[in-house]
């Protein structure tokens, strides 16, 4: 049972909506990078 904020699209690297779902293939691999980079950088 998904809740209100869980992700259902499979696009969210945390598993709940961050509103990727509309993003054009190039945008969504983008902000995953992007995504990828910072979190890398917290490590």
């Amino acid at each position: 049972m998904n809740t209100k904020n869980e992700c259902g699209c499979g696009r969210s690297p945390t598993g709940f909506c961050i509103g990727w779902h509309n993003l054009s293939e190039d945008d969504y691999k983008l902000k995953l990078s992007q995504y990828e980079n910072r979190k890398k950088i917290k490590k």
